[in-house]
């Protein structure tokens, strides 16, 4: 299976740059799993999809300012830190960016006493850094939103519109965004409706950032991400289950956590396809605070997940992949040929999909 096979071409003037108004006013396209049947709404219509025996299970992580302006402690040249992962009060994962950045330059965090040193060059762009004191206190005041490189020029205040209304937990370097869609009087009405809700936490970290750069999709090694499922989540998510109901995936992410909680329940490895496909179809999940390395692409067993909302995203992603295992890789790119047709706008900021 090639990554090429997932490949599709997008005019520059569909990549959403800013937000809709209010959230809940983006355009939602409406996807038959089995069929591929498509119909076109408004994201609040979701509300007449979902209902009783419904759970939306939500990411609920929380998207810190990960984007940190750095100059050189001795010359004052201009360098960038965008924060992945932290590791230890000081320490973090994270890329640098800037030229000459070699292992012994020391960098400064301006306005601060705070200095860097490179610990240890991890896989690819990756970077162990450390801190001279700990970064967190001070991340509101010298941090950025670490926007996706293709949102050049974003009209929103970002600071809250790249969050969730129900995001909770720090620690992404970006946001779930198929979440994004969702207001506060939007939940409540679904709630209204009878449907159910779930959360889950999932730290979106390196591979957000970073195109696939082999051939062959098998040969794609996944970063690990952080992700949590609580006992009181799990139980809703399984009562549901067991009574016919349909569990209902906010974005990749949650997706992703949830399949990794089926895979553990069973005792499988999540970071090993063949065991993951040998668990039966159904298995409840449990909960679980761990890496995750699933990587979900055409030919995986899905265990839990029954539809999925979710934005529109880029060529030859790992999202992509995923979702055209869920849905069928012919349908998901006869899907982007018909939101290309109809100016859905695409990426972070852009509208949602719900796969049913």
């Amino acid at each position: 299976m090639k990554v090429s096979d997932f490949n599709y071409n997008l005019p520059e003037s569909l990549i959403a740059q800013s937000p809709v108004e209010p959230r809940d006013a983006s355009k939602l396209m409406l996807m038959s799993r089995a069929t591929g049947e498509i119909q076109h709404r408004i994201f609040r219509d979701i509300v007449e999809e979902l209902g009783p025996g419904d759970v939306l299970v939500m990411n609920n992580t929380r998207v810190i300012p990960a984007r940190l302006p750095v100059v050189k402690a001795k010359t004052g040249g201009k360098a960038e830190i965008l924060l992945l992962r932290q590791m230890t009060d000081t320490r973090w994962r994270a890329l640098i960016g800037g030229k000459r950045i070699s292992a012994d330059t020391v960098l400064a965090v301006p306005d601060t006493d705070i200095t860097v040193n490179i610990v240890e060059y991890l896989a690819g762009a990756e970077r162990l850094i450390e801190f001279s004191a700990p970064i967190n206190p001070h991340l509101q005041q010298v941090g950025e939103m670490p926007l996706p490189p293709y949102i050049k020029c974003s009209d929103a205040d970002d600071t809250e519109r790249y969050q969730t209304v129900y995001s909770q937990h720090e620690g992404s370097a970006a946001a779930p965004t198929a979440g994004l869609h969702f207001t506060a009087q939007l939940l409540t009405r679904l709630r209204d409706n009878g449907v159910k809700f779930a959360y889950c936490t999932l730290h979106i970290g390196l591979d957000t950032f970073q195109p696939v750069k082999v051939d062959e999709v098998k040969e794609h090694k996944i970063h690990s991400e952080y992700a949590e499922l609580r006992e009181t989540d799990a139980r809703v998510i399984n009562e549901a289950k067991l009574a016919g109901g349909r569990i209902i995936a906010v974005g990749t992410t949650s997706a992703r956590t949830l399949e990794t909680a089926a895979i553990l329940s069973a005792g499988g490895d999540p970071a090993d396809p063949k065991s993951a496909n040998e668990i039966c179809a159904w298995r409840p999940v449990i909960a679980f605070a761990q890496d995750t390395r699933l990587f979900i692409y055409p030919g995986y067993k899905w265990h839990v997940v029954d539809g999925m909302i979710t934005n529109f995203h880029l060529p030859q992603s790992t999202l992509l992949m995923m979702l055209s295992s869920f849905a069928g890789k012919a349908n998901m790119l006869n899907a982007y040929e018909v939101a290309k047709a109809n100016n859905y706008r695409f990426f972070s900021y852009g509208d949602a999909m719900f796969i049913s």
